[in-house]
């Protein structure tokens, strides 16, 4: 796979994700606080679920990364969590695991 083909997957695959959080009408139209997205917890978990931490810090954080071609150092593991997230409650996201699954893929096979 060449390096551009990477940043253009990659681009996709959050588009996909954004795309799923929102037909779930799991996409929030206000953001948290500035204090809520200040948390130097991993994930925001003292300050944010899951899906918001997916919304305001991962999916940005990643779309400018992408934008400037570079990706993250090291493991992506967002899949473990988001199963964890969504194992107690009756909604359709396989989609939604499958492609948060396969960004941790791309991101992890380069």
């Amino acid at each position: 796979m060449k390096e551009m083909t990477v940043y253009v997957h990659a681009a996709s695959l959050l588009i996909d994700i954004e795309a799923e959080l929102r037909r779930l009408n799991l996409w929030q139209s206000e953001s948290p606080s500035a204090e809520a997205l200040a948390s130097t917890e991993p994930f925001c978990i003292d300050t944010l679920s899951f899906v918001q931490w997916l919304q305001f810090i991962f999916l940005p954080r990643m779309h400018a990364l992408v934008q400037v071609e570079r990706l993250p150092a090291g493991r992506c593991e967002i899949q473990p969590l988001a199963e964890q997230y969504f194992a107690d409650q009756h909604l359709p996201v396989t989609q939604l695991i499958g492609y948060i699954g396969r960004l941790d893929g791309l991101l992890n096979g380069r």
